[in-house]
């Protein structure tokens, strides 16, 4: 439970506590009559002790120990001298509890035993019984739970900051993993645009240029054909990627997701595009997870986008092998890199890594043996993300 908002809080708390304390030990003091017992052998000397026993309460957060000594060896002093005496021992009992719920646990149990110590000499010196045997037990047992309830206190504050901190450390740990999840949806997302428009547009761009460029009109009705195909697909595929971002209540796509079964019809566009496109099926064909089923779709896209992009090539041989727990893709050519068509980001082989390590598969892409350019991708086809061996 919290304090009031208005309640004194640091050192304007101590500073109340110490004057209150040497208010409270004053008027006890002055309203005790004297029993004329004479015992002031320094007149003042009992006032001087009470400012410094109480005035050592201001410094009580920052030097626990050293209050609890001076408010021992200030109350060993002032009851021997005083007269009347008043309860300045009040000082040394908040000591002993201020120094167990500060943690200073042994520093209070010694200062307690010491305090019973002196007390005892102190009695056996006298002539006069100023306590009786139980009356010193029972100061010994007051002593005793002041410190156990310290104790008590420090450990229950101890527990609270550190549940404090643990739920803090989650708090945080809750916020790290949402920034994570948002930047990876994100970069999928980038992923996702750049493949479909890149792709669909770069078809776009290369048929505008045949038909731009072409001398029969057979060709340009071809290369026409083959752009208002590659837009509509790129519309498509544009609203639906647009719809997920939205999540309003929409109906579902009815055409199927972009995976191996629609290989032909990528392989198609890109074939009117200009190289000719080939795919072959090794192994037998089982039903992927989704997540892999559209990143082999996506890479043979973003493979197919960068032929059109920056080769040359006559043809693209694409293989999809089956072969136990992975699907193995190759996509191959025969071009070569042509200068005026390299300008670019390069994130589309970037994207592509991306995609085959996000699932824990193997990606890579370089130069062929015999000229060309070559991409392979190996990605597991069960939940577990184990990396294949190349």
């Amino acid at each position: 439970m919290r304090a009031p908002t208005w309640a004194p809080r640091g050192r304007s708390a101590d500073a109340i506590l110490a004057v209150a304390m040497f208010v409270a030990v004053a008027a006890v003091t002055t309203l005790t009559p004297s029993t004329g017992a004479g015992r002031d052998m320094v007149p003042g000397l009992e006032w001087v002790l009470t400012v410094v026993a109480c005035g050592a309460l201001y410094w009580r957060r920052a030097h626990p120990s050293a209050v609890l000594w001076t408010t021992m060896v200030a109350a060993g002093l002032y009851y021997p001298v005083s007269e009347p005496d008043g309860p300045l021992m009040l000082t040394f009992v908040f000591a002993l509890y201020n120094a167990a719920a500060r943690g200073r646990v042994l520093a209070s149990a010694l200062g307690a035993a010491a305090a019973l110590a002196l007390v005892a000499y102190g009695e056996i010196r006298s002539d006069v019984n100023h306590l009786e045997d139980a009356a010193l037990w029972l100061l010994a047992g007051w002593f005793v739970a002041v410190v156990a309830v310290g104790g008590v206190v420090h450990n229950r504050l101890a527990y609270l900051r550190e549940a404090e901190r643990r739920a803090a450390a989650a708090e945080h740990g809750r916020e790290e993993e949402a920034r994570r999840r948002a930047t990876e949806e994100r970069l999928r997302i980038a992923r996702e645009v750049h493949d479909v428009l890149g792709h669909n547009i770069s078809l776009i761009n290369v048929q505008a240029s045949a038909a731009l460029h072409a001398g029969e009109s057979d060709r340009s009705t071809a290369a026409l054909e083959a752009i208002k195909q590659a837009s509509k697909e790129t519309l498509r595929e544009l609203r639906t990627t647009l719809g997920v971002l939205r999540q309003v209540d929409e109906p579902a796509p009815t055409g199927p997701a972009p995976g191996i079964s629609r290989l032909p019809e990528l392989t198609g566009r890109a074939t009117a595009a200009g190289p000719a496109v080939r795919t072959e099926i090794e192994g037998e064909p089982r039903p992927l997870p989704p997540e892999t089923d559209l990143a082999v779709y996506r890479i043979v896209q973003e493979a197919l986008t960068n032929v059109t992009r920056h080769s040359d090539a006559a043809s693209v041989l694409i293989r999809v092998r089956y072969t136990g727990p992975e699907v193995v893709v190759r996509i191959e050519d025969d071009g070569r890199p042509v200068p005026a068509r390299t300008a670019g980001t390069g994130s589309g082989i970037e994207g592509m890594r991306d995609r085959a390590e996000a699932l824990g598969g193997t990606f890579e892409a370089g130069p062929g043996e015999d000229g060309g350019f070559r991409v392979r991708v190996v990605l597991p086809v069960a939940s577990a993300r184990v990396r294949p061996e190349m």
